[in-house]
């Protein structure tokens, strides 16, 4: 496993982290859960993504039990707050920032989170209001670094401009051969500013791995076949999609790798992304996206690979 370092802080990341969204807590049992943390850590994955509003604390809460034997310092610990956690409970004022750490915190069995991001920009709440809360937070040592997760380039900067607020160092956009927008504008803001890429969905939701075929039942035991996890990569499943996808595949093997791993370098060939998420139910799925770390693909593949997948996007 490499690592990188994430934007202007001193934390140095897993090339592939864990993530916990539709899994831990919510569409993966306990056991399942517990085995995939483990495999994470003997593959070097040091990195560890999750939100509040997962499973409204479930995620959370399961991953305080499975990480609270292992050192602190051991790994990267990552959460989120913005989501809905009640009808009142919602948003980035300063309250619900005071309230949501104090909350994920006491779930995650933890002193402290070496990053919080805001899930979304909070069009309610006046954005200085926002970091000052945050940046009360960072000083008051309950957490070490911020970032956010899917705002606009002008939200953005609007954030970086403001004057003696504690420096966001992390996006977490969606980010993959299939969706592609960030380098349009906010990689370039962002890698201009001091502020790494985290990648959420890589792989568009199991898409780019090449387990569905077009015109054939999903596998059984993945997750198109969960009622819980399915929805959002419905998307992604248009047949016009899974057949330009399996034109990826002899790419894939001209370079030696298996599709998911030659998705996840592609990812990773772009300097500003720090990390990128995976979700896995079992830990033979780790042992394959921790491969990708490291893995050199020339250059021309991947060039081949972005011009079969051009054009196509997902429909919101």
């Amino acid at each position: 496993m490499k690592y990188r370092k994430l934007g202007a802080s001193d934390l140095m990341v897993s090339e592939i982290s864990l993530g916990s969204w539709l899994t831990y807590g919510v569409g993966v049992e306990r056991d399942g859960a517990a085995a995939c943390v483990d495999r994470s850590f003997e593959l070097g994955i040091n990195f560890i993504d999750t939100a509040n509003v997962y499973g409204r604390g479930a995620a959370e809460s399961v991953l305080g039990e499975l990480l609270a034997g292992r050192p602190r310092d051991s790994y990267v610990l990552a959460t989120k707050l913005m989501g809905a956690m009640s009808d009142t409970d919602k948003g980035l004022s300063r309250a619900q920032v005071f309230k949501q750490i104090d909350a994920s915190l006491q779930r995650l069995r933890t002193d402290y989170v070496d990053l919080y991001q805001c899930h979304r920009y909070d069009p309610d709440t006046p954005l200085e209001e926002t970091m000052q809360a945050l940046s009360e937070i960072v000083r008051a040592g309950k957490v070490r670094y911020i970032g956010f997760s899917e705002w606009a380039p002008a939200q953005i900067q609007d954030a970086i401009d403001l004057a003696g607020m504690a420096p966001f160092v992390s996006s977490q956009p969606q980010y993959s051969l299939l969706w592609r927008r960030p380098e349009q504008k906010v990689i370039p803001l962002c890698a201009a500013n001091g502020i790494s890429q985290i990648v959420w969905s890589p792989l568009a939701q199991g898409v780019l791995s090449g387990k569905y075929a077009p015109g054939a039942k999903p596998p059984e035991g993945t997750r198109a076949t969960s009622d819980r996890m399915s929805g959002p990569m419905q998307n992604w499943l248009r047949p016009e999609i899974l057949e330009a996808v399996k034109k990826l595949k002899p790419l894939a093997e001209e370079a030696g790798c298996s599709l998911t791993q030659f998705s996840l370098a592609w990812v990773l060939r772009e300097p500003n992304v720090a990390s990128a998420i995976v979700g896995a139910s079992r830990p033979d799925q780790l042992d394959e996206n921790a491969a990708a770390s490291g893995l050199e693909v020339d250059p021309a593949l991947f060039a081949q690979a972005e011009a079969i997948l051009a054009g196509l996007e997902r429909v919101r």
